[in-house]
């Protein structure tokens, strides 16, 4: 396979927007050994962008490792990581069904930002980007929460939620980018990779 990237994400949300648009990867993922979930703390006082950014450059580098240590051939990786913010606030991805309740709580009825930052590498080059979207909840009934949260779909999800999911019964209002409040800005990550 010639012209490649590797994709360095456990994402099928991530897959399915390169397949859209015609980009062919191989997945790099972490092995067991490596601690990828370590990558994603948060530092105190932390600002959303800052941390958007922090944590896709070092996702991108245990990437460009890995693809060294195994041996791979060389091709440009690709990395992404999305975050929501309610101000300063990062919401995560929910630890348990209590958090995940405690997260549509504090996005029902208010507007968020998600941002998606993506980055590549090839050989010394770096090139990162990050999108941010707006996303506007309407008012949920804690019956439609708990509902939600039993479908097992806020799991895993930054902010408890997948705008490509159930969750877009309640989001009145969109301003950015769909592509990257699902966890890759295609806009971007294009742009990236014909600089690439």
């Amino acid at each position: 396979m010639k012209n490649f990237v590797y994709l360095a994400s456990q994402s099928p949300r991530r897959r399915q927007l390169l397949e859209q648009v015609g980009v062919q990867y191989e997945l790099l993922l972490a092995s067991s050994e490596e601690d990828a979930e370590a990558l994603e703390v948060t530092l105190p006082g932390e600002a959303p962008l800052a941390y958007v950014k922090r944590v896709t450059h070092l996702k991108l580098e245990a990437a460009v490792q890995r693809m060294k240590i195994r041996g791979l051939p060389h091709a440009p990786v690709l990395c992404a990581d999305t975050t929501v913010a309610l101000g300063r606030q990062i919401l995560g991805k929910p630890e348990n069904e209590k958090d995940a309740l405690r997260i549509l709580q504090t996005l029902s009825g208010q507007t968020h930002r998600v941002l998606t930052a993506v980055a590549v590498a090839s050989g010394r080059r770096r090139l990162a980007s990050v999108s941010i979207s707006h996303v506007t909840f309407a008012t949920l009934k804690l019956a439609d929460m708990k509902a939600y949260i039993n479908t097992g779909e806020p799991m895993g999800k930054a902010g408890a939620y997948g705008v490509q999911g159930l969750a877009a019964a309640y989001i009145s209002k969109i301003k950015g980018s769909y592509s990257g409040i699902m966890g890759l800005p295609l806009f971007e990550t294009a742009e990236l990779l014909k600089q690439i």
